[in-house]
């Protein structure tokens, strides 16, 4: 089917539909008197006709094409007005303006003003690899999100000049005369004026799964005032008053059975709909954790740097070096301390995550996005759609013999699905059900048709459940002669039908159970019908009433001579079942950290039951209705969220209000939704988790992660990958670190001091190339470590470097100054630098890089614990570097470039011995970092990760501690 949604998101920026009330407009028909628009309460108070004679309409004729063209030159076309979309160049040149960028241009500046073109260069190259890797993942995921919107363009049957035909929605304007059909999305804002069992889906509004009864009815208590041009809140679908408006279908709505004809008072912008698109402009995206963990390491970086070139000039004046001198060297070493490959692992380290993503079946439209989600500490999750599958099922029947059976398969496709009987089979209890479902199979008007279901869910669900007993074709059997429909004031359906075969007449009545039962004097028992006592109708509604308190919707069937003369058949309890995956997802994340709230427009009972099925952490006094927030203010709102899991009855101003709550309060937000009442709190959130296959194309433009299989497990596997791409991250910085800081020392100690160079300018470069380039980038491709993962969520007011990353650094950086001074200071016995000298310091200082690279996979875990060859990417790099190296040192063309000779075989092997000791003193640092935690973070792994993990007293983002409890690893 197609989506209005999409159609108003692909909308071109020719004109946006704007305007004010007028009182009269020169069209080139002649003139077009009236208003433009009519608020949804001012037309719901009024009569229609009223309403048609305010937009200068008719009912019978329409409006002619040239009133049509009048109008629409005043309020534009029916869409949404989107902000122009940026070219080409000027996206690639927003991707400058990360703080880390400007300061690694700013050093390249400064570079070449101090003629040192080939460290320009590289920092150049590497500002060029970033912004280009991201504005290529840019584009990609822009190309995604367009796949996503490509939808046939929505159009609806429309009266204009005494013929109805069909015309595309975006043309619509006030006044148009609309026909609405099973099937069909209301394509604006309409005041009824016809409707026959007219039942509109708004679920995408509400929440509510249950179509919303229409009417032409005037709406009492509203008076026909109008709130302005704007319309009024009140008029909003998922607002408390909102059920109210039985004569109002709204823009973007499903009309699930019966058929209507309405006069369109609102379109684009100023329908219900189009308040929630300027919400969701209005709001502003938050900026991730991890950018403003960048922002902050430029800030230290600046910092750093200044501050360096001050400790510079003060030796060197010490020293008696002349000023010009030691402000180059201060401001050489400056610009050589700033990683300008941090930038590159950053990038290609999300990017990374994002096509991992891409194969657990999420889109992920940012890059910051991946990472964001593993310092999430709390998800919001709509229940329809998200927690359920928003597809009504029938799960538990019984029959008037007391024959009980379950229904397992979700959904309007029965192919997977069958019937268990849990009292026992038997041919009796098979003949029971099967008159059973035959009765609400015939008593039906809906059709299934390709997975899609064309009226009711409540008699969808009865027509699969009769398939998948095998019951396919029992309408056919029968002639229908009448046909009582369904009302909300009966609240019962019949149908008068004549058997084929025997000729027999009869009534088949499904309704509310107190109102069926009312009308039943027997009950079928076998073949015969046996009389219904006053006790046995009590022990059927205490049945019934207990199958709802456990959130099911309990259809009574029955069958007579005439509707108030019947035979009670059994039955059928009707739910929107929970995702099968979602229990386990939830458990998952209760044990990593993460709070789970259930924000929902349905009804509390509903709401209680879908969250105690999937097995979220209700507590007493946890429970609270959208009209109770209304009644506190944000201070009052903050403690209730302290506790509080479901909230129910809830508006889209209610999930905002939520969202921004728990912002407040430090948490990070994900909020999950599939529907239109989503997108503000969707766009404001942290990170909006939109659905792929049941979402509406305005929740998946206004979310930054898309479910392609609608699966809420792909949020856990999300949260993993974001954790998981942060620690990548952190231990390509210790690496980096680390090799800066050695750098650094050597030149600056050389230099100061009066010592020769340990190493020449073409070696330094090499140096700042090769460990800057494969082995520091393939730290960013480490695996997903399975206890990372499961570690409570990150403090984002932390910082990338911190104590523990620092003490790390000068640990592994003071072996390998120590080392390779040792090794210059050996070689250069006589007092003169040699080509010897030169090799064998350069040898020993990338091959120390390179155990460091080992060691730096983790910060905790032993190499043996990750396994040698689990990150092949590093082994593939090390061993390139070691061939770059070898070449360096043996190919002549390269020595007389580098200034290298050949070394010896006793050579490498004093080397390598010499340059591991940098990783053995990381693992036994490690070690000692184990036995000192006592079994408070880490208690015990072995080589094959499994035994278990302790977290003691973890602080949430909130600031509260948790106890947190140990659990095995291999059953998690």
């Amino acid at each position: 089917s197609s989506s209005l949604v999409s159609t108003l998101s692909e909308a071109s920026n020719g004109s946006a539909v704007g305007g004010r009330r007028r009182e009269e407009t020169a069209g080139a028909g002649g003139e077009v008197g009236g208003e433009m628009w009519v608020g949804c309460s001012e037309a719901a108070g009024q009569e229609w006709k009223d309403v048609v004679r305010i937009l200068s309409s008719d009912v019978t004729r329409g409006l002619c094409e040239s009133d049509v063209e009048a109008r629409r030159r005043t309020v534009g076309y029916n869409q949404f007005s989107e902000t122009k979309e940026d070219p080409l160049w000027k996206k690639y040149l927003g991707q400058f303006k990360e703080p880390l960028i400007v300061l690694l241009l700013v050093s390249a500046a400064v570079s070449v003003a101090m003629r040192q073109v080939d460290d320009a260069v590289v920092i150049t190259i590497a500002i060029i690899i970033v912004a280009t890797v991201a504005f290529v993942q840019e584009l990609r995921t822009d190309k995604a999100l367009e796949e996503l919107k490509k939808q046939v363009p929505a159009t609806c049957m429309c009266l204009r000049e005494g013929a109805v035909r069909e015309y595309q929605a975006r043309e619509l304007v006030p006044g148009d005369i609309v026909h609405l059909a099973i099937g069909d999305r209301v394509p604006s804002d309409v005041r009824l004026f016809q409707a026959s069992q007219l039942c509109v889906d708004e679920s995408s509004f509400t929440g509510e799964t249950e179509p919303a009864e229409k009417s032409i009815d005037v709406v009492a208590g509203i008076n026909g005032v109008n709130t302005g041009s704007n319309g009024d809140a009140s008029g909003l679908p998922g607002s408390n008053t909102s059920s109210s408006l039985h004569n109002i279908a709204y823009m973007g709505t499903f009309v699930r059975t019966g058929r209507g004809k309405g006069v369109v008072i609102n379109t684009g912008e100023r329908s219900q709909f189009g308040k929630l698109f300027r919400l969701m402009q209005d709001e502003e995206a938050p900026r991730t954790p991890l950018q403003i963990n960048m922002d902050k390491l430029a800030k230290k970086l600046s910092i750093f740097s200044f501050g360096f070139i001050g400790i510079v000039f003060l030796l060197g004046i010490y020293q008696g070096i002349p000023l010009h001198k030691i402000f180059n060297i201060a401001v050489s070493l400056a610009v050589a301390a700033i990683p300008e490959g941090l930038p590159i692992v950053v990038t290609m380290t999300l990017c990374l995550g994002i096509r991992r993503m891409a194969q657990r079946n999420a889109l992920v439209k940012g890059l910051h996005t991946v990472e964001t989600l593993g310092c999430v500490t709390t998800i919001c999750s709509d229940k329809t759609g998200t927690l359920t599958k928003n597809e009504m099922t029938a799960t538990w029947l019984c029959t008037s013999e007391r024959d009980e059976c379950t229904l397992n398969g979700v959904g309007y496709e029965c192919t997977d699905g069958k019937l268990e009987y849990t009292t026992g089979y038997s041919q009796k209890a098979y003949d029971a059900v099967t008159k059973l479902l035959e009765t609400g199979m015939v008593c039906n008007n809906a059709q299934v048709v390709g997975g899609q279901l064309m009226g009711q869910p409540t008699e969808g669900a009865l027509l699969v459940a009769a398939w998948k007993h095998g019951i396919y074709n029992s309408h056919e059997k029968f002639i229908r002669l009448d046909e009582i429909p369904f009302s909300s004031e009966t609240k019962m359906m019949a149908v008068k039908v004549e058997n084929k075969q025997s000729g027999i007449i009869e009534w088949l009545v499904k309704g509310g159970v107190e109102v069926v039962l009312a009308d039943c004097s027997h009950y079928q028992y076998g073949s015969s019908p046996l009389p219904l006592t006053q006790q046995a109708k009590s022990n059927i509604l205490s049945s019934a009433q207990e199958k709802g308190r456990q959130g099911l919707r309990v259809v009574c069937l029955a069958r007579g001579s005439t509707p108030k003369s019947l035979v009670y058949i059994g039955l059928v309890g009707i739910q929107d079942p929970p995702r099968e995956e979602v229990h386990a997802a939830l458990d998952l994340l209760y044990h990593m950290g993460v709070n789970v709230k259930m924000v929902t427009g349905d009804a509390m009972e509903t709401a209680c039951a879908v969250a105690k099925a999937v097995g979220m952490q209700l507590v007493p006094g946890g429970v609270f209705s959208g009209n109770h927030l209304d009644s506190v203010d944000d201070s009052q709102l903050s403690n209730i969220l302290r506790d509080a899991n479901v909230f129910y009855r809830v508006a889209p101003r209610h999930k905002l209000r939520i969202v921004k709550a728990l912002q407040s309060r430090g948490e990070v937000v994900g909020m999950t939704g599939d529907g239109v009442n989503d997108v503000v709190a969707l766009k404001r959130a942290n990170i909006g988790i939109a659905m792929g296959k049941m979402g509406s194309a305005v929740s998946k433009e206004a979310a930054d992660m898309i479910l392609n299989d609608d699966n809420f497990a792909t949020i856990l596997a999300a949260i993993e990958e974001g954790k998981c791409i942060f620690h990548n991250i952190s231990n390509f910085v210790q690496f980096q670190v680390s090799t800066s800081i050695v750098a650094l020392s050597l030149i600056a100690l050389s230099t100061l001091f009066g010592l020769p160079s340990p190493l020449n300018p073409m070696q330094i470069l090499l140096i700042n190339v090769i460990m800057d380039g494969p082995p520091a980038l393939t730290l960013g491709m480490e695996p997903i470590d399975e206890d990372i993962a499961r570690l409570p969520p990150r403090d984002t007011s932390k910082d990338i470097i911190t104590p523990r990353l620092i003490r790390n650094c000068l640990i592994s950086a003071t072996v390998i100054i120590v080392g390779t001074l040792w090794v210059f200071r050996s070689e250069m016995l006589d007092g003169v630098v040699t080509a010897r000298d030169t090799t064998m310091t350069f040898s020993c200082f990338v091959l120390f890089d390179m155990f460091n690279a080992m060691s730096c996979r983790s910060a905790t875990k032993s190499i043996l614990e990750l396994g040698l060859l689990s990150n092949w990417y590093l082994f593939v790099a090390l061993a390139a570097t070691l061939g770059c190296l070898l070449g360096v040192v043996y190919v002549p063309f390269l020595q007389w470039v580098f200034q290298t000779e050949a070394l010896h075989l006793n050579d490498w092997l004093y080397l390598v011995a010499l340059a591991s000791t940098v990783l053995f003193v990381s693992e036994l640092r490690k070690m000692l970092d184990k036995l000192r935690a006592g079994g408070n973070i880490w208690n015990s792994f072995n080589k094959t990760n499994k035994g278990y993990m302790g977290l003691s007293r973890i602080g949430g983002s909130s600031g509260k501690s948790r106890e947190a409890k140990l659990y095995g690893l291999e059953e998690v």
